[in-house]
């Protein structure tokens, strides 16, 4: 998925990829979620079907150049909602620290009255960010040569197969 493009960790240092704070990492999960689970369950099985076929060196370049610009965007949004955050008068990890109490009923936080209005009202302006946000991801993608489906296809292919990341790594080294 493309959250899982935005938010893993390089298993190589020379594969390119945002570092940024893991808690805004965490929402821009959050984010990208939304509007891709629906997609991705669409997608599952002719995915895991295509999931073994052959991306060629042309392609290979085309999902590289597509990534980066999704990672262009992502950080870009990141940043935005560090600064939502901030405009509403909470600690970012304060933040994260109630969403995530929010999300999974196992986690326990006191939050005050005002706090919890607060990251409501942070959510929903994330979620209205989320559209626009979704967009731009695709026409990166798109204006790359690929379509949706492709770049998720080779997205859940390069998790697993570790010659496709290899090629990708040479790629950017150049």
């Amino acid at each position: 998925m493309l959250a899982w493009y935005l938010n893993k960790p390089p298993a190589n240092k020379t594969f390119i990829m945002i570092k940024v704070n893991k808690l805004a990492g965490a929402l821009m999960f959050f984010l990208i979620m939304g509007s891709t689970a629906a997609f991705a369950q669409e997608q599952q099985a002719p995915a895991q079907q295509e999931q073994s076929a052959e991306v060629s060196d042309a392609e290979l370049t085309k999902f590289v150049q597509a990534l980066q610009g999704v990672q262009q965007v992502a950080m870009e949004a990141q940043q935005k909602m560090m600064q939502l955050v901030q405009d509403e008068g909470m600690d970012f990890a304060r933040f994260n620290e109630i969403h995530q109490a929010s999300v999974n009923p196992e986690a326990e936080v006191e939050a005050t009255s005002e706090e919890k209005e607060t990251h409501k009202k942070i959510i929903a302006q994330f979620e209205s960010m989320q559209e626009g946000l979704q967009q731009q991801l695709e026409e990166h993608i798109k204006k790359q040569g690929l379509t949706m489906e492709r770049y998720e296809q080779i997205a859940m292919q390069v998790q697993t197969d570790m010659q496709l990341q290899q090629r990708i790594q040479q790629m950017i080294q150049g």
